[in-house]
């Protein structure tokens, strides 16, 4: 007689939070590791994602069980979801800044008034300057179960608006995702040479993360650096989007060009990991957007990024890259000497910046390890400050972290 197993008791409900179904292939890339940590931990977990676009997100993330839409909806559909959650898990990502930090901290407070515990994952903050922001901030994030943060730069904004609390620095999500494959037909299909050396370039639109950029000023320096890099190392430059609006500035770059030629702009839709994935293709990279920046690190490349703001500037520092400051036209000696020391040096930094990758990526599984353990805390194992014995980090529950196996209850 067979006797069947008894069915899998269903798992936890938990809900993700963050600046995805933007379509931006960082925040996909943080998305994809932040999924595949939880689903590590918990096989039959319900993962929720709330979504700016659902019908994007459920096409891109296939771990996602189920995605609800927060932005322009009733708000009684996403309120009645979030009281349903084990765990609310904000971020990872830049998500803590002037005019977006009140809107996604808005539902983290209302999931607090529900009873469900939250945990911000490897988060960014800055800039912070807004009132209603900085308020947000500094009376939501203490009530958080634990927080979280993927870089020093942002602790230090985060304790300049006054957030009264432990904060753990680990690193970004993204460090851990696994590459695909680049083909070569792919490479043609973009009308890419085979055989020549190809430099990756990332520019980005100014905005509210990177408001000081001057949009002329900066296309024409990079332009400079386009040129500059087709003619000393005899190769041809590679704009690599990661938004929809990057196209645009790269036409700008490329138009001011005087080799335009040489440049060529990625034009079809991938996958975070074939973003990666291309990497492999390219001899060195010059990037404003952080995870170009930090996926050129991964594959091993010399890399100079272009320090529009704290959190590429943060990056830079702990990979040992050049760390400008800022990107303006009067730099331009400055970059172009730096993009030519870079080229003649790497081989002797190459072994520093392998051992300082390899750090980030274990303080990024760091932060998985420890939503594991509050997990376990979720299914009633102990929620007592201790040294997690997966996590080797100081474990300091903060408010509502004794709360979490009951609330399941």
């Amino acid at each position: 007689m067979t006797i069947n197993p008894p069915p899998a008791p269903p798992g936890p409900r938990i809900g993700l939070l963050g600046s995805y179904g933007g379509r931006n292939i960082g925040d996909e890339a943080i998305l994809q590791c932040v999924l595949s940590c939880l689903r590590a931990h918990r096989p039959h977990a319900r993962l929720v994602v709330f979504s700016r676009d659902a019908e994007h997100t459920q096409s891109h993330q296939p771990e996602a069980d189920e995605v609800i839409d927060w932005e322009g909806v009733p708000r009684k559909p996403v309120l009645d979801a979030l009281a349903g959650l084990d765990l609310l898990v904000l971020g990872g990502g830049g998500i803590l800044y002037d005019g977006e930090a009140r809107r996604y901290l808005r539902l983290v407070r209302a999931a607090h008034e529900r009873g469900v515990p939250t945990l911000a994952y490897a988060i960014g903050a800055g800039p912070l300057r807004e009132a209603d922001d900085r308020e947000a901030v500094r009376s939501v994030l203490p009530e958080m179960t634990e927080v979280v943060v993927r870089d020093e730069e942002s602790r230090l904004v985060l304790e300049e608006v006054g957030v009264d609390r432990e904060l753990t620095v680990t690193a970004d999500p993204a460090l851990l995702l696994p590459p695909e494959p680049f083909t070569e037909r792919m490479l043609r299909h973009e009308g890419l040479p085979i055989d020549a050396r190809l430099v990756g370039m990332s520019v980005r639109e100014p905005g509210r993360a990177a408001e000081k950029l001057d949009e002329d000023d900066y296309h024409a320096l990079l332009a400079d650096v386009a040129d500059f890099l087709a003619r000393r190392l005899d190769a041809h430059v590679v704009f690599v989007p990661m938004e929809r609006q990057d196209v645009r500035h790269a036409h700008g770059v490329l138009s001011r060009m005087s080799g335009p030629d040489l440049g060529r702009i990625l034009h079809n839709s991938y996958r975070p990991g074939q973003i990666l994935g291309f990497m492999s293709h390219l001899d060195m990279v010059v990037g404003m957007r952080l995870h170009v920046v930090m996926f050129a690190a991964l594959s091993g490349l010399p890399v100079l990024p272009l320090p529009y703001s704290g959190k590429v500037f943060d990056f830079a520092r702990r990979t040992g890259a050049p760390a400008l400051v800022g990107v303006a036209r009067e730099q331009a000696g400055l970059l172009l000497a730096e993009v030519d020391r870079l080229w003649d040096e790497f081989p002797h930094r190459r072994h520093d910046l392998e051992g300082r990758v390899e750090a980030l990526r274990d303080l990024a599984g760091q932060t998985c390890a420890r939503a594991g353990t509050l997990l376990d805390c979720l299914d009633g194992g102990p929620c007592h400050a201790g040294r997690a014995q997966d996590t080797g980090l100081l474990v300091t529950p903060g408010p509502g972290t004794a709360d979490l196996g009951r609330h399941r209850a």
